[in-house]
């Protein structure tokens, strides 16, 4: 990088296209540096979902680095303050100023804002095979908590036609399911995010799908979120109390991915629930890990993450 300090500065509606293409071009050219397959195979504009669904949430929290004489973005990053904790969205640096501090920097900022602010925590998911990532993270101060697999399915255009003991037990989630997730997930994970929650619920966008799982009493036991779009074709975020019922509500949702290929993000240790993803035929493509800065609660139950928006 030149000797010339970047400009840190929040995003705005100017930057919206330049970001798709950040955020593009930063993980398939990593991706491709590594001998791995890009990550994202849509367009670049596509992308712009991120900008779209974080800005949507919470307006605002985001932080870039630009050229001070140029204009161009160098990198940029959001983050998300939830009634809990933060969380720290999608990450990139442009491939011109990869090893160049510039991750760094904004991890400085948020974490400055997440301290400042009194939130117990920093959170978020990360790639388990993108070391330099993980360095960066390890040097601030964040800890592996949790590990994962990606499982990526096939789904062919007639569909799976999977059975699964539970199946009779879901229905779609209404805005009055939002008090009894956020109970939920702060008993499996530790963390609320009630905003998400309604959000992908009331689905402006026409991006998302939400699935509860009831008792037979009719508490709520599970659910899932998810998304078909050409850059986030994915089963979660989700938290249920059961492994049974994780693949309850997996089963339901491959049914809506005739022809796609979703990926869910799956608990190494749940190894029934892994186990049934295989028999469903789902392969392995990543790896992530839950990293914490701050307070952790180990989980109880099944935490299935996402990237949009992200779990942590």
């Amino acid at each position: 990088m030149a000797d010339t300090e970047p400009i840190l500065r929040p995003l705005t509606e100017d930057d919206r296209h330049a970001v798709g293409e950040l955020i593009f071009a930063s993980i398939n050219v990593w991706y491709a540096n590594h001998g791995c397959p890009a990550i994202f195979s849509c367009q670049p504009q596509d992308v712009e979902i991120f900008f779209d669904t974080y800005n949507d949430l919470t307006p605002g929290h985001s932080i870039a680095a630009e050229h001070p004489e140029t204009g161009v973005l160098m990198a940029s990053c959001f983050y998300h303050p939830r009634e809990t904790h933060v969380s720290l969205g999608i990450m990139t640096v442009s491939p011109n100023h990869f090893s160049s501090g510039l991750g760094g920097k904004l991890l400085r900022h948020i974490i400055d804002y997440t301290d400042d602010n009194g939130f117990p925590s920093l959170r978020l998911t990360q790639s388990a095979i993108n070391v330099d990532s993980f360095s960066l993270y390890n040097k601030y101060g964040f800890v592996p908590r949790y590990s994962y697999q990606d499982m990526i399915f096939q789904v062919p255009h007639e569909g799976l036609n999977l059975t699964y003991p539970g199946r009779d037990r879901i229905r779609p989630a209404t805005t009055d399911d939002v008090d009894a997730m956020a109970d939920l997930e702060q008993e499996v994970s530790g963390i609320s995010r009630k905003t998400d929650y309604r959000y992908c619920i009331q689905n402006d966008r026409g991006l998302w799908r939400v699935n509860i799982i009831e008792s037979p009493a009719g508490e709520v036991d599970g659910f899932l979120m998810s998304s078909r779009h050409p850059a986030s074709n994915m089963l979660g975020p989700g938290v249920t109390r059961s492994e049974d019922d994780a693949a309850a509500l997996i089963a339901a949702e491959l049914d809506q991915y005739k022809g796609g290929m979703p990926v869910a993000v799956i608990p190494m240790d749940k190894t029934k629930l892994v186990r049934q993803m295989y028999d469903w035929g789902a392969r392995n493509c990543e790896m992530h890990f839950c990293q914490v800065r701050g307070e952790f609660q180990p989980f109880n139950g099944v935490n299935i993450p996402a990237f949009l928006p992200e779990t942590a």
